[in-house]
């Protein structure tokens, strides 16, 4: 029994039906999902030796999903930022894909329970008494503006 492979039906109802219509995703969200598959879609047909109009949804296994975050993050130099938004753009089409096609559903929970990458949190970086010093002494305290400003700033601080 040979069944056709509906990948390309549901990567256009992703964008067009589900992001746009119905998501009201912004144009940002859209090219930023479109950039992330382009780049996937081209990793996964190096990968396999497949041309990237034949790759089927049956290709885009976690092993790949894994493969093409490390490769994004390592060998682009991306950060892990970017790697986190190009798991966001898999994970959503693979949750688009649970609701519509659920003869994938085990793909598309494997896809699905790779985790974010936590990035380290910088310490907070704070100002020494010279310079904050420095900053109050800034507004003209002869006008009402530098008055306001001045206030605002000895708040803040």
């Amino acid at each position: 029994m040979s069944k056709v492979d509906r990948f390309p039906d549901l990567m256009r109802a992703f964008f067009y039906e589900w992001l746009v219509e119905q998501r009201n995703a912004s144009i940002h969200t859209v090219r930023s999902y479109r950039d992330t598959w382009r780049l996937w879609l081209r990793f996964v047909a190096q990968r396999t030796g497949k041309k990237v109009a034949m790759i089927r949804l049956a290709d885009l296994a976690a092993s790949e999903v894994a493969a093409f975050l490390s490769h994004a993050e390592h060998d682009r130099g991306g950060t892990i930022g970017t790697r986190n938004c190009r798991l966001a753009a898999i994970r959503s089409f693979f949750h688009f894909v649970a609701t519509r096609d659920p003869g994938s559903i085990a793909q598309c929970v494997e896809i699905l329970n790779i985790p974010v990458k936590r990035a380290p949190v910088s310490e907070p970086c704070y100002l020494d008494p010279a310079e904050v010093t420095a900053i109050l002494a800034q507004p003209n305290r002869s006008t009402l503006e530098g008055i306001r400003d001045h206030a605002l700033l000895s708040f803040l601080y």
